[in-house]
């Protein structure tokens, strides 16, 4: 009898704190499964995940934000994610363990972090207003219900004792009941119960979470549907043919187009936004806008298409680094846009010298009117090597500005273009330290051999791309150890806007040696030595590569 009643006793301590910290979890899991199906509702970016992330990319340092670039790439953001889910996981083994003494101080715990992610979603740029702090909220109601449910079940409850077999002490005298030894075997918990609410809330998360996720999907598959109907028309002004020897049949040299897949991507996205291109529209506004005006897709879709081959680089692209690259973008011409509306370059008297662009994320880019306007063939892009834009580099519409870093001048997912001055409004990378005006630096990469390397001695193919947008690339140098620099076989030419492959057949002799690469521009400025740090206006130095020769 005495087993019996052991087993029906509150767990001990050690098993009490894992039961607890195991609830912890479920109610966890359960708070994301709801916030997810209810950010299906309102929108994905309102995800307590996903404001959370974009709230710690906003507070970032520039610093940080570089280190996260070069040590993850484009996984940074991937990265970010997962670190929040397992400080998220730690927090709620925490307060599963802490409910298991107090329990409404463990659900007050889960409800806090709601109320955090209430802040982040309706405090972000993007925010819609108060209807992005419903999953979030949804969310923490929901698992702090669960942590009070499920810890209350390992509490000690009272087990009624047994019928009294014994005579009534009225008309049978006996001795005393002698104290009971173990007091807290009088106390059971309900392993039962626990185990059916435990294995109920984990089932109900789970398919809670794929109802979000499914929901989620509806809206991607509209945007993906609206995508798979474009018909992009023929550019009214295309592209020249690529000269043919504009790429060298050299093993390891970039290609001079670059596949869409291997395009870099590098923007504070946590989710791509899926965008419905019959549902977009373009707002232009501002100082100096005599005429604003609201776009949609089609109504870019009816003007004349322009269709033009330009390398894009990344502010944020180390020296030898892979954030460059060149594709073929067919959109609209922004000058023509911006003249309909009224508007005029500062160097004829418009009163706006800053083009803010607005990403339906939040994202903001500040461009110089004046090279926008510049005789340029700054664009909306709609297409990107022959299809529409891929939503990863901003379908359905985003900037394409040659010349200039992205962040002041390649927005995706665009939908609103002000005109303002740079005294007036600092765009958000400004805010965090970079340059107000950013043009793109000369610059060259070895491509091949690869750092470390241990070619055959003999005729080794060295070979790279150099870039110098707008300006063109004339001469590029390749130098061996502490020898004279020599010059390299340049490509053909596409444009002054594309970068140029080049090589140089280097007689390798046998040991160790250090390739390093310089390019000169069209306005005869060779890239520089001087090592300078991506912020705040690029990064600046030559590239070398170390290889061995057997």
């Amino acid at each position: 009898m005495r087993d019996q009643e052991k087993d029906r006793s509150a767990p001990r301590t050690p098993l009490r704190l894992s039961l607890g910290a195991l609830s912890g979890v479920l109610a966890g899991c359960a708070a994301l499964a709801v916030a997810e199906l209810a950010a299906a509702g309102v929108r994905p970016q309102a995800g307590p995940v996903v404001a959370v992330g974009g709230a710690a990319i906003d507070r970032t340092p520039a610093a940080v934000k570089d280190w996260a670039i070069r040590h993850f790439g484009t996984d940074d953001k991937l990265v970010l994610r997962l670190g929040i889910l397992a400080v998220l996981a730690l927090l709620a083994v925490a307060l599963g363990m802490l409910a298991t003494r107090h329990r409404r101080l463990g659900a007050a715990g889960v409800l806090s972090f709601g109320l955090i992610g209430a802040l982040a979603a309706t405090g972000r740029p993007d925010s819609v207003g108060p209807t992005d702090a419903l999953p979030s909220v949804a969310g923490a109601l929901a698992g702090a219900l669960l942590l009070y449910t499920l810890t209350g079940s390992l509490r000690p409850t009272p087990v009624l004792p047994e019928p009294d077999s014994r005579p009534d002490p009225g008309t049978e005298s006996g001795p005393e009941p002698e104290p009971d030894p173990h007091p807290e075997a009088s106390q059971g918990w309900d392993r039962r119960g626990f185990v059916f609410k435990a294995t109920t809330a984990a089932a109900a998360s789970a398919a809670v979470g794929l109802a979000g996720r499914s929901l989620s999907g509806v809206r991607g598959r509209d945007a993906a549907l609206s995508r798979e109907r474009i018909a992009l028309p023929r550019p009214g002004s295309p592209a020249r043919p690529v000269p043919a020897r504009a790429g060298l049949r050299v093993d390891g040299v970039s290609p001079f187009t670059t596949p869409n897949r291997d395009f870099y991507r590098v923007d504070t996205a946590l989710v791509v936004p899926k965008v419905d291109a019959t549902r977009w529209r373009l707002r232009v506004h501002g100082a100096g806008v005599r005429r604003p005006a609201t776009y949609s897709f089609d109504d870019l879709l009816r003007r004349e298409l322009i269709e033009r081959d330009i390398t894009l680089t990344c502010v944020s692209n180390e020296v030898g680094g892979p954030y460059v690259g060149n594709a073929r973008w067919t959109g609209v011409r922004l000058a023509d846009l911006l003249t309909e509306c009224g508007v005029r370059p500062p160097s004829t008297g418009g009163p706006a010298d800053q083009l803010v662009a607005r990403s339906v994320d939040g994202m903001t880019l500040g461009t110089p009117v004046e090279e926008v306007l510049d005789g340029r063939d700054a664009m909306l892009a709609l297409g990107m090597n022959g299809e529409p834009l891929p939503f990863a580099h901003g379908f359905p519409v985003r900037m394409v500005v040659p010349g200039l870093y992205g962040y002041v001048s390649a927005c995706k997912w665009i939908e609103d273009i002000e005109l303002t001055t740079f005294a007036a409004y600092d765009s958000y990378w400004v805010k965090r330290g970079w340059a107000k005006r950013a043009p793109i630096k000369t610059g060259s990469r070895i491509d091949t051999p690869k750092p470390f390397a241990r070619p055959a001695t003999g005729t080794v193919m060295v070979a790279g791309v150099a870039w110098a947008q707008h300006r063109g690339i004339d001469r590029v140098e390749v130098r061996v150890d502490d020898g004279p620099w020599q010059e390299a076989h340049l490509a053909a030419e596409d444009t002054r806007d594309t970068w140029r492959q080049w090589s140089f057949p280097w007689q390798a002799a046998k040991g160790g040696h250090t390739l390093t690469v310089r390019a000169t521009d069209r306005t005869g400025r060779v890239q520089t030595e001087q090592r300078a740090r991506t912020i705040p206006d690029g990064a600046s130095g030559w590239h070398s590569v170390v290889v061995t020769v057997e």
